[in-house]
């Protein structure tokens, strides 16, 4: 099918997406609760979240009722999905690169994101980093959960084995890094690093996909995965890129704070 080869093309998020899944982070459900449960959010914050895709967590913040939301993303279609997830008038979502918001100095007391810096090359993940810096009034929080690597003494040879299977099978240049390099860069950013969660990264394997969407949505996908067979080609793929590194891949969440 002509659809299906031009989804076949996209990156790996974005091919679950089609397929139903909406949490899509890689520690699931359970490590961006607990992103957003050691953020604080309350009535009294301002928060920005860089990249807030389908808008699950989006969703999960504004149901803590902050003083305000505002989502930042550089791609309309993501922000449009977004948008829809959101029933709170104290929400929105601008159109903008997470290194370069245009929201003015020190204008929130929260910022988060998921699933975007391990896509960036080193200088732009520096670089949206000093974003939420300069976004963050002083005291303020600064979230992440992203793709990590263990352990931390992990060799540059399996490295670059991950790095060249991760491109191949999801389609995106990710770039995860190890507990002690993520928390060094947030240190040299100006963070003082508050906490660390740490998940398997179990993103596509079943008992993860129930946890996450329940039961009758995991139906669902895997319906879709027998309608259309290059797709459930591409999420095999994966899955067994996640399950051939499982020892040395794994989701992990920061909070950290400006001082």
């Amino acid at each position: 099918m002509k659809v299906e080869n031009t989804l076949n093309e996209k990156q790996g998020h974005w091919i679950l997406a089609k397929l139903g899944k909406r949490v899509l982070r890689p520690g699931g459900r359970e490590l961006t609760e607990k992103l957003i449960n050691g953020l604080q959010i309350s009535n009294d914050d301002d928060v920005v979240e860089f990249a807030p895709g389908l808008g699950f967590t989006a969703a999960l913040t504004c149901a803590r009722r902050p003083h305000s939301y505002t989502g930042v993303d550089l791609n309309e279609a993501a922000a449009a999905k977004a948008r829809k997830s959101l029933n709170y008038d104290k929400a929105k979502i601008i159109i903008a690169d997470a290194s370069e918001t245009g929201l003015p100095d020190g204008s929130a007391t929260k910022v988060y994101g998921e699933a975007m810096l391990t896509m960036q090359p080193l200088e732009h993940k520096k670089a949206i980093i000093g974003e939420a810096y300069r976004l963050l009034k002083s005291g303020g929080y600064y979230g992440i959960h992203e793709l990590g690597l263990k352990p931390n003494d992990v060799s540059d040879t399996v490295k670059e084995d991950i790095f060249k299977e991760l491109s191949s099978t999801i389609r995106v240049h990710a770039r995860p890094m190890t507990e002690a390099e993520w928390t060094e860069l947030l240190k040299e950013q100006g963070f003082k690093v508050v906490s660390v969660f740490e998940a398997p990264m179990h993103l596509v394997e079943r008992k993860r996909m129930i946890q996450d969407e329940g039961f009758l949505r995991f139906l669902k996908i895997a319906f879709n995965l027998l309608r259309f067979p290059e797709l459930r080609k591409r999420v095999k793929k994966m899955k067994a890129t996640f399950r051939k590194h499982d020892k040395n891949l794994s989701g992990i969440a920061i909070v950290a704070q400006k001082v």
